[in-house]
């Protein structure tokens, strides 16, 4: 059911409506699952399943190890709209397309994202299947959602990203990480466009400009959260070391395999830091009544 979005508004509140006529639930956390990590869907209870396809102007994921599931359920007792996959703009969406889902989401009343993406490492302490929260982003994909006439109804003109990511949700993980003797890292995320993925001297330049982490996604949801004041986690799987990091060939298999032998260890995670995260947003709108 996927087609041009001509208001970005009208168009969210219409995909808005299809899918809260057919859940009673409604969460205030979002999660979308990157390649190979859509497997943690299966520990909602009771979900919801609706294909991108038949949701209003939901962009259809093409990606390998991308469902195009949005499931609505349950984790423990946590409620969650949980996307099984996202669009990327190398599939030949525009930047308004990919962000599309967050802005309907957010007309859902979710008020808390949490983005998970598989990411090549630049830093050298990583490793293939480390755990790495973002703290920060550098968007070299030449696109940004927000281009074009803004829409106050969504948020302002020129939203702050000094603190994108969620410095409380980001404790959180890490105090979680340390009980469940996982060990995570912090790191900054550069955004490309792919599909290709990087030559060993665009590495050395995205070493060299501060990022530990590469991938084709994830900087615009950020962006069109932010926008609508939505608060965001982000995190992602190392899935491989990048380009010339060991003079080994990079390979999508490679990166799903690394995704879903990692989803149990990051269901784990979730399991204990999403109630958290409820909890802190409850606790807002609460002091905010």
């Amino acid at each position: 059911m996927s087609t041009s979005v001509s208001d970005n508004f009208l168009c969210a509140e219409q995909a808005t409506q299809f899918i809260l006529e057919r859940t009673s639930l409604r969460p205030r956390i979002g999660l979308v699952l990157g390649s190979g990590l859509g497997a943690v869907a299966s520990g909602l209870r009771d979900p919801v399943r609706i294909p991108y396809e038949d949701i209003p102007y939901f962009p259809s994921s093409t990606a390998e190890g991308h469902a195009g599931v949005l499931a609505l359920g349950k984790l423990d007792n946590t409620p969650l709209a949980v996307m099984q996959g996202r669009a990327h703009l190398y599939e030949g969406y525009s930047a308004s397309q990919i962000v599309f889902p967050v802005r309907a989401l957010g007309r859902m009343g979710v008020r808390a994202i949490v983005l998970t993406n598989a990411a090549g490492g630049i830093n050298d302490e990583y490793n293939r299947g480390a755990l790495v929260l973002v703290r920060d982003h550098i968007n070299l994909q030449g696109q940004n959602p927000l281009i074009g006439p803004n829409d106050e109804r969504l948020g302002l003109r020129h939203p702050d990203m000094t603190d994108a990511y969620n410095a409380k949700f980001r404790q959180f993980v890490r105090e979680e990480s340390e009980r469940l003797s996982g060990g995570i890292f912090e790191g900054v995320y550069a955004a490309v466009t792919g599909p290709n993925f990087e030559t060993p001297a665009e590495i050395r330049f995205l070493r060299a400009v501060g990022a530990d982490l590469v991938g084709m996604s994830t900087v615009g949801e950020v962006i069109a959260a932010r926008h609508m004041s939505m608060e965001v986690l982000a995190v992602s799987c190392v899935t491989n070391m990048a380009a010339g990091m060991t003079g080994e060939k990079i390979t999508e298999k490679e990166v799903l395999e690394t995704g879903e032998r990692l989803a149990s260890k990051f269901l784990a995670l979730l399991r204990a830091v999403l109630p958290r995260i409820d909890g802190y947003l409850q606790s807002r709108a609460t002091a905010s009544d």
